[in-house]
């Protein structure tokens, strides 16, 4: 097949953001009894990936680290757009973190898809936010990455790419040119995902587009992943006390108003007169 190759890893089972608890003991998130969804960052990632492949030509694959409930939500991605996915699940890769994750599906995408062009990443998941995933799997490949990615151009016969990034801040864009492969990250109010075919999702169950890879097949080091591949440690967690509030209200001249705000924000030390 001519055109891109394009790899996205995605989260596939986070906790619904109203619904987020911690286990008060192992400081692990719970997902028993907790609705689950696809992280919603990646599907403006497969958004930007199908908009390649629609323009190029090729094919997009998505990959995600997760238990076997994993499979029904990469069948969405397959809903979406995407050609194939693969659910990379073993009991060896559980309590993993961002570090011992980005081994693992950095090196399942190196012995799976070894002449991929590009790696394309959702700029971060609800349930850490710590956007580490795209610059840890590209140091595990060795390979540059940018972040922040809204839109990006390909030459395909010099397998070059111009990629656009928005910096929210400075309310700029820039653009860079990369060789390929390279690793992006898709700036999470970009690319509206589009919607998932019922029809796609239900073929992608009945012919089994998902495909589950243990580490038998991956033959990962083991002091790399899970556990004990993770060097991160919750100490402590507390839960965070309601703020009381006086419930004053003003009434009257806006100008009053501003004043009277002003004056109980310096009472109260928040800002210096």
């Amino acid at each position: 097949m001519g055109g891109l190759t394009i790899i996205v890893p995605v989260k596939a089972a986070v906790p619904n953001v109203t619904a987020v608890r911690l286990d008060p003991v192992t400081h692990n998130l719970v997902r028993e009894g907790v609705p689950l969804m696809l992280n919603p960052y990646d599907r403006n990632a497969l958004e930007f990936a199908l908009r390649l492949k629609d323009k190029y030509g090729g094919k997009v694959i998505t990959i995600s680290m997760a238990p076997p409930s994993g499979k029904d939500f990469l069948e969405s991605t397959i809903g979406m757009g995407a050609d194939e996915a693969y659910l990379i699940t073993d009991r060896a890769f559980a309590g993993a973190d961002t570090l011992a994750t980005s081994y693992t599906i950095a090196k399942s995408v190196q012995k799976l898809f070894p002449d991929f062009d590009l790696l394309v990443f959702g700029e971060e998941t609800t349930d850490s936010t710590t956007a580490h995933m795209p610059a840890q799997v590209a140091s595990w490949l060795n390979l540059p990455y940018v972040y922040y990615a809204v839109d990006a151009e390909v030459k395909l016969e010099d397998r070059l790419i111009l990629v656009t990034r928005y910096l929210e801040d400075e309310g700029v864009y820039e653009t860079y040119e990369y060789k390929m492969p390279i690793i992006v990250s898709v700036y999470k109010n970009s690319n509206p995902p589009r919607d998932v075919s019922l029809v796609r999702k239900v073929e992608a169950k009945i012919n089994g587009l998902v495909k589950s890879i243990d580490n038998n097949a991956l033959k990962l080091e083991r002091e790399c992943i899970g556990l004990r591949g993770s060097p991160t440690i919750v100490a402590k967690i507390e839960d965070a006390k309601p703020i009381e509030r006086k419930k004053q209200i003003f009434k009257g001249d806006p100008k009053e108003a501003a004043k009277w705000l002003l004056d109980n924000l310096i009472k109260e030390g928040v800002v210096k007169p």
